[in-house]
């Protein structure tokens, strides 16, 4: 049992990546306060894990309720990644922070939640998982990585300050390269390429 949640742990931990979602948050949220930040950092791990749950619980099932399918959801997703990447990259802003705190908080850990921390990959793997392990064991894995996350989004303020904007700026260049590749595999495996 133990075994098979040391596995689990370390496969959500690939497949959701919390670096990557703490590259792209800390450069997203950049202009923001601290507090503004927290809350989206919240809201990002809160819209995760509420998806994580039903995806969990409900599996495929989700997804015919929505009539849609995960190849659909992958392209659509990648769509998304394809957009945030080339933000990334350029070091261009879709969101504009200070006037409009609210929208751009929610948008930004909307994209934070899904499809980085919670897209396609992820669900896929959620789905086969409580299949082969049991819905305890993946649900417990996918907290924990989840939690993982949320400490690096909470502190990703802090870290950025340690770390300096410079290397923060080459790292979210490279993600945001990282991202755009994501976002063409997702298209590419939901279009059957």
């Amino acid at each position: 049992m133990l075994e098979n949640l040391i596995q689990l742990i370390v496969l959500f931990t690939v497949i959701i990546d919390p670096l990557a979602s703490f590259a792209v948050f800390t450069v997203a949220t950049d202009p923001m306060k601290r507090s503004e930040r927290r809350k989206t950092a919240m809201l990002a791990i809160l819209v995760a894990a509420v998806l994580s749950g039903l995806v969990l619980f409900l599996g495929e099932r989700l997804l015919d309720l929505f009539n849609t399918d995960i190849e659909s959801f992958k392209v659509a997703g990648g769509i998304i990644l394809l957009i945030f990447g080339i933000q990334m990259s350029l070091g261009l802003s879709l969101f504009d922070v200070e006037k409009k705190e609210g929208n751009s908080s929610a948008a930004i850990a909307s994209l934070i939640a899904t499809p980085l921390l919670t897209g396609p990959a992820t669900i896929s793997t959620i789905i086969i998982a409580s299949h082969d392990y049991g819905v305890t064991d993946t649900g417990l894995a996918i907290a924990i990585v989840l939690g993982l996350s949320a400490v690096l989004l909470f502190l990703s303020a802090d870290i950025s300050k340690k770390i300096g904007k410079i290397p923060i700026q080459v790292l979210s260049t490279i993600m945001g390269l990282i991202t755009l590749a994501w976002g063409i595999m997702f298209i590419r495996e939901g279009l059957g390429f």
